[in-house]
C-alpha cells in the first residue's frame, strides 16, 4: 500500500482530494513494480522552491516540482540495503518492509497541472529521469494521466 502525507495544501486551492493524490502515486508506483511505501508531498511558495532548486540542483529561480528520493530501489521492487537490523543482508529474493520513497515538493504558482506535478515527482522518486531516458518517463506520465482524466 502506498501511504501519502500532504503538507501545505492551503497553498494550492486546486489540489486534488487525498484519495486522488494517493491513487496518482499508487498508479505511478505500480508501473515501476512498487506496491508499498511512503511518500510526503509538500506544497510550497515560489521563494521556497527557488531556494531548494538552487541548493539541490544549482539552478536559480523557481521550478514546478522537485523530488527527493530516500531509499534506493533495484529492479524487481527490492530496496537497496547494506544489512538488516541483525547485521546480515537479507536474501536477494526476500522483500523488505515498505520503504520510504521520499519527498515531492510542488510550487502551485509555477505548476500548470498539480496532478501532472504529482505523477512527475513520483516517477522521479522511483528512479526515472526524463533528461536521460529518451522520452520513456514523459510517455509513461502521459499514459498515467490519461487514465485519470476520463
Amino acid at each position: 500500500m502506498i501511504e501519502v502525507e500532504v503538507f501545505g495544501a492551503s497553498l494550492a486551492p486546486q489540489v486534488p482530494s487525498a484519495g486522488e493524490i494517493t491513487q496518482l502515486c499508487a498508479s505511478a508506483a505500480a508501473c515501476r513494480g512498487v506496491e508499498d511505501g511512503h511518500v510526503a508531498i509538500e506544497f510550497v511558495d515560489g521563494a521556497r522552491i527557488a531556494r531548494l532548486n538552487l541548493e539541490h540542483r544549482g539552478k536559480p529561480g523557481p521550478t514546478d516540482v522537485l523530488s527527493f528520493p530516500i531509499d534506493g530501489i533495484e529492479p524487481g521492487g527490492y530496496r537497496i540495503a547494506a544489512a538488516s537490523s541483525g547485521g546480515q543482508a537479507p536474501a536477494s529474493d526476500e522483500p523488505l518492509p515498505p520503504r520510504e520513497l521520499g519527498d515531492i515538493v510542488i510550487c502551485p504558482q509555477h505548476t500548470a497541472d498539480v496532478r501532472e506535478a504529482i505523477v512527475h515527482g513520483m516517477l522521479h522518486l522511483l528512479g526515472m529521469d526524463h533528461e536521460r531516458d529518451d522520452g520513456e518517463m514523459l510517455a509513461l506520465q502521459r499514459q498515467l494521466l490519461a487514465g485519470v482524466r476520463r
